[in-house]
């Protein structure tokens, strides 16, 4: 590596360093002593503060996120994606995902998410002076959430929407001028092609995305595959060939963690008896349905809300 490349390598890094300390200074001095996450006075953008590590099972919205301390982990069928304060993750669709937060005593977990905004990224892509993007691989512009190795431009882009929450009288003018840029920035590095297209009309990501949203609110109802293959103009085997390319898993998975995840909020916050969350969620056998449960969250349903309670109350 010749000098002059070693130099410029080692003020990004110090950049990027000096960045991310101005990104937790501010995330601290917002959360406080908050645990979990904040929405903030810039509509989408969202603050999180974790202090000990945790796992949980979630719903991935369309989100761009960043991480300012601590890491995490993410499953995905059975892909794991991880990202720290040296990389971002973009969603495309709704994902059911396993995530594992890491941080350690003194230290917690800080990050940000910005909601993305489907018809901001199709405007700014009908914009006629929008640079071409570089090229990517096919396959990697398929999959439904990617990360991706945070820039200096769009480190700069953040932080400054941050700032905006220290002077809330300019966000109605610059909110949405930065927020733009940050769209911009993630169109034009890493994994622009898939916000390409999450906007573009008619594309497999926008047919899949219409499965799912199908599939979210026929839940309870036994998935026929024939029916949402011609809803949205598809053969099932290509239906089942770009929605396992865009989720990482089958339709069936899909709808199965849908199911679950639903259960699960049901058996820890609902005074109702197991059988009838099972009923709830489009399950006609408790018994199957309480061997799914144990597969997924590791526990039977009662065990998994007399350990909630538990926690719950020591807190």
């Amino acid at each position: 590596m010749s000098t002059a490349h070693q130099q410029g390598t080692d003020r990004f890094d110090q950049v990027r360093e000096q960045s991310r300390l101005e990104i937790v200074d501010l995330v601290t001095r917002m959360v406080g002593n908050l645990e979990g996450s904040m929405e903030t006075a810039v509509a989408g953008l969202h603050l999180y503060r974790i202090v000990r590590p945790v796992s949980r099972h979630s719903l991935q919205k369309p989100i761009f996120a960043m991480i300012a301390q601590g890491s995490k982990r993410l499953l995905v069928g059975d892909e794991i994606y991880k990202y720290d304060p040296m990389h971002y993750l973009v969603s495309s669709v709704d994902l059911p995902v396993l995530g594992k937060i890491m941080c350690s005593t003194g230290e917690p977990y800080l990050g940000l998410r910005l909601d993305l905004d489907v018809g901001e990224i199709a405007r700014l892509i009908r914009d006629e002076d929008l640079p071409q993007a570089p090229a990517l691989k096919a396959a990697a512009s398929t999959r439904g959430l990617c990360v991706s190795g945070v820039s200096p431009t769009l480190l700069d882009a953040v932080l400054r929407l941050l700032r905006l929450l220290d002077t809330p009288q300019d966000i109605p003018i610059l909110a949405p001028l930065i927020k733009r840029e940050i769209l911009y920035r993630l169109l034009m590095n890493g994994q622009g092609a898939l916000l390409r297209q999450i906007a573009m009309q008619d594309s497999q990501m926008q047919r899949i995305a219409k499965v799912i949203r199908i599939l979210s609110e026929n839940l309870t109802q036994p998935l026929r595959m024939e029916e949402v293959a011609r809803s949205v103009h598809m053969s099932v085997s290509s239906l089942h060939h770009h929605f396992k390319a865009v989720t990482a898993m089958s339709p069936l998975q899909y709808q199965k963690q849908l199911r679950l995840q639903q259960a699960r909020e049901l058996v820890l916050t609902a005074d109702i008896d197991v059988t009838r969350v099972a009923h709830t969620v489009g399950y006609e056998s408790p018994s199957q349905f309480s061997r799914e449960y144990s597969r997924f969250f590791g526990m039977p349903p009662l065990r998994d809300r007399r350990r909630w309670l538990q926690e719950t109350a020591a807190a």
